[in-house]
């Protein structure tokens, strides 16, 4: 994908979010975002879409086994974590001399 049409988001890795839809819905607990695919448009979350892996023996696991771990879930079922109002917020993005901020629309504080 060419960097002229790139989609932009106002997520980005160590925030808190919330997730708004599908089987992990609750809208009252942040969880964090451990990492942002931005061309596929899908979020890893902290503890959210656990799914089920099984492992075959190897060098660094002689026995194997199942494991539980996170798989990745589309962008636009989270929402931005407002840590003021303690509540999930929309955000607008403002230009400034060092580029851009986000400020929630909800309590109109600068997120970092």
């Amino acid at each position: 994908m060419k960097q002229r049409f790139k989609p932009k988001y106002n997520i980005k890795k160590g925030d808190n979010v919330v997730v708004i839809a599908g089987d992990d819905k609750d809208r009252t607990t942040p969880h964090q975002v451990l990492s942002v695919n931005p061309t596929e448009g899908r979020i890893l979350v902290e503890g959210v879409n656990l799914v089920t892996k099984h492992l075959k023996p190897n060098a660094q696991n002689p026995q194997g086994g199942i494991v539980k771990e996170e798989a990745p879930i589309n962008i636009s079922n989270v929402m931005l974590w407002d840590a003021k109002a303690k509540a999930p917020a929309r955000v607008s993005r403002t230009r400034t001399e060092t580029g851009f901020s986000r400020i929630s629309k909800k309590s109109g504080e600068v997120i970092k």
